[in-house]
């Protein structure tokens, strides 16, 4: 092992102890990684592929046969998987017909007996997991590097952080991403299915401005703390935002009420007039409100709303002219173009001084509006994604939600 291969051991008791760790690396590995599974016949390396493969098709009876003769199964999952068993090669050139530097380059690899294969897995990207025979149950001793042993500790952490909170068992299964460090899970018990939010601290951007990154002058969340204290705010005034049933805020994990996949929509993406005006209805009862000052996280610290001031409207505005214009010209704007398109934006947003300020989610449109048809009035407006809020011009919200890019509104309904 090379001092920077860091091993993991894992004790498993059982069958089911292999099979929730199939589950876990399913939620760890990414396109570009290789699984490489060693250990004597009997010592569930299929049985822990076939959890993998399982968890990452969200299908627990799929049928998974052995790879032991056809020598490759692929299968066109979340992440596409090719599982192979190198038992009956003899020579590594037979490994070239397989492809698996092409299968890698947007799926993982699985596979079983992988010593022929010597040096053609990536170094960096392969995880091996060793199974060994202990009393009655297994040893699974893990190396990897540190990118994706960073991934892997990350699982199991999460895994602890369940154990801790009596849902040692739990059936996870990846929900989404989204454009920040924040992944999100499906966790099913006994009882209803909750949402895992698996928050990292984001690393420090590039300085853009006033030794600053684009997410602090945009006043973008960076921990967990922001959600835990405006959920309860909300929830405080008798809004539906999700339940928060435990957190560990310095780990940045979060088990949340499950507020389920019913938006606003209908099935053709056109917007439901009554789901549209009840969300409208809240923002007004939101806006009635008086700004919120510093919030309790609930480990004794409190939380301040960021100001939308004038440096954060003027960052997100830069982004037309800095990034999306040249793209689609094909050359940056001139300092003068640049200075004219300020001087609107400098002026729009003096007109802003006497306007209603108060708390904005931001982030308000039909994503982030789940239809909680059990409820009545404006709890029926389920509302995430709350995290970047900040104090400013009212109108904002409703400005999010009636110009929603991804939603036509026919005039009648924005009136």
């Amino acid at each position: 092992m090379s001092e920077n291969v860091l091993p993991i051991t894992i004790p498993l008791a059982g069958e089911k102890d292999t099979i929730r760790l199939g589950e876990d690396l399913a939620l760890a590995l990414k396109p570009g990684d290789c699984l490489a599974l060693v250990g004597d016949l009997g010592a569930g390396k299929s049985t822990l592929a076939r959890a993998f493969i399982r968890a990452m098709a969200d299908e627990p009876d799929l049928e998974v046969p052995s790879p032991t003769f056809t020598i490759i199964q692929t299968y066109a999952t979340r992440i596409p998987v090719a599982h192979l068993d190198l038992y009956r090669l003899s020579d590594v050139s037979e490994l070239d017909e397989l492809g698996i530097d092409e299968m890698l380059e947007d799926g993982i690899c699985l596979i079983e007996w992988p010593d022929i294969a010597g040096e053609i897995l990536p170094p960096g990207q392969t995880v091996t997991l060793t199974l060994t025979h202990s009393g009655e149950g297994r040893i699974a001793s893990i190396e990897a590097q540190a990118k994706p042993k960073a991934r892997l500790e990350r699982v199991f952490a999460i895994r602890e952080f369940l154990a801790r909170n009596g849902r040692g068992d739990a059936v996870r299964r990846f929900l989404s991403g989204d454009a920040s460090t924040r992944a999100y899970e499906t966790i099913s018990t006994d009882g209803p299915d909750l949402i895992l939010m698996d928050w990292r601290r984001p690393l420090k951007g590039a300085i853009v401005a006033d030794g600053k990154t684009y997410a602090e002058i945009a006043h973008l969340a960076q921990d967990a703390r922001s959600f835990v204290a405006i959920g309860n705010y909300l929830r405080n005034r008798g809004f539906c935002a999700p339940e928060i049933i435990a957190a560990d805020i310095d780990q940045g994990i979060l088990l949340l009420q499950d507020l389920g996949l019913d938006g606003v929509l209908a099935a053709d993406g056109a917007p439901i007039e009554e789901r549209y005006l009840e969300s409208v209805a809240f923002l007004a009862a939101l806006h009635q409100a008086s700004q919120p000052g510093p919030l309790p996280v609930g480990d004794g610290s409190t939380y301040e709303v960021p100001p939308f001031d004038r440096q954060a409207m003027k960052i997100e505005v830069s982004l037309l002219v800095e990034w999306y214009l040249p793209y689609k010209r094909g050359r940056p704007l001139s300092d003068g173009e640049k200075q004219e398109y300020y001087a609107i934006w400098d002026a729009l947003i003096d007109s802003l001084a006497d306007c209603e300020n108060g708390l904005l989610l931001r982030d308000f449109h039909s994503p982030n509006i789940l239809w909680q048809q059990q409820n009545a009035g404006i709890r029926q407006v389920g509302l995430i994604d709350f995290q970047d809020a900040m104090i400013g011009p009212t109108a904002y919200d409703l400005a999010s939600i009636v110009q929603d890019a991804r939603v036509t509104i026919e005039p009648g309904l924005q009136a």
